[in-house]
């Protein structure tokens, strides 16, 4: 008769995991703004993944003889100075938007946890290299920096993306390193290095997984200000050109026509306030969860 690995672990310990999953949801929908935060992302999400079957018109279909309509049953949010559907836009815009996010704080983040990790595990020479690095980096404001690195090469979503992408990586740098320099002296790191483990096994195995946490909490914060900095460049003519349906793109082309077609540059604006909104309400309930000194369990 075989018997299970998981009779022979106390009670406490096999219900340990179940229970703080179930406070950790009770939590979050105990918190209203959280509930609401997580119904926006998931709003923006469905919207971004159906645009093609959802936008009522093709995006980028000039029609001059439409140009400039205010909201109606036909256009609901109006039509932009070339006849293009706002609805339309805005939904693709969202997409636009989702896929920044995800590209900009996906190469910022691998590039954080290498060179961070690199730095913190190392130590030493390499350790004083990189943080001098990083540190020309931070000396300069973001959005600056991200300006005259899109400046400087030609203007494109790609290429702000990628100023972006080379001005956030610093950020995640730092805090791998930090926690790396915290977890390399833990008992149970320096017991796996007597039992022979190779120093790239201790990182990958024992030290990177406990920096993934606050890296996530991290993101999840950030999902906002990469949006709203890429738009920002856009909104420049440094980052999306027509007739991509870009949001920020869309508000900069749009400004102009503020005091009688209000309609053209408000409603992207709106719809870039309430993506950031509602991944900055889930940002916030990521990390109360994820952060032990922020979380309190419901009573």
């Amino acid at each position: 008769m075989t018997i299970s690995s998981d009779h022979l672990l106390p009670t406490s310990q096999k219900s340990e995991a179940p229970s703080s999953l179930r406070r950790m949801l009770r939590a979050i929908y105990r918190d209203r703004l959280a509930m609401l935060g997580i119904l926006i992302v998931l709003v923006t999400l469905i919207v971004a993944f159906s645009a093609s079957w959802l936008a009522p018109y093709d995006p980028i279909e000039v029609n001059f003889s439409e140009k400039l309509l205010p909201p109606s049953p036909a256009h609901l949010l109006g039509t932009d100075e070339n006849g293009r559907d706002i609805l339309s836009r805005c939904m693709y815009g969202i997409r636009i938007s989702l896929e920044v996010a995800v590209v900009v704080l996906s190469v910022a983040v691998t590039l954080g946890i290498v060179l961070g990790g690199l730095a913190g595990f190392v130590g030493g020479r390499v350790d004083d290299v990189l943080m001098r690095v990083t540190e020309i980096f931070l000396a300069f404001p973001a959005l600056v920096l991200a300006l005259a690195i899109s400046a400087a090469l030609r203007p494109s979503l790609n290429n702000a993306m990628l100023a972006v992408a080379i001005v956030w990586w610093p950020w995640y740098a730092r805090l791998v390193r930090a926690q790396t320099l915290s977890i390399k002296q833990l008992p149970y790191v320096e017991a796996a290095r007597a039992l022979g483990s190779g120093e790239i096994s201790i990182f990958v195995r024992h030290i990177l997984p406990n920096c993934i946490a606050p890296v996530l909490v991290m993101a999840s914060l950030d999902v906002g200000f990469t949006i709203l900095m890429t738009a920002s460049l856009s909104f420049v003519g440094l980052g999306a050109q027509s007739p991509t349906p870009e949001l920020g793109a869309m508000i900069g082309r749009g400004r102009i026509y503020m005091l009688d077609q209000w309609w053209v540059p408000t409603f992207p604006g709106l719809v870039i306030f309430i993506m950031i909104l509602g991944v900055n309400l889930m940002g916030d309930s990521v990390r109360d969860l994820l952060d032990p000194r922020f979380y309190r369990p419901p009573r």
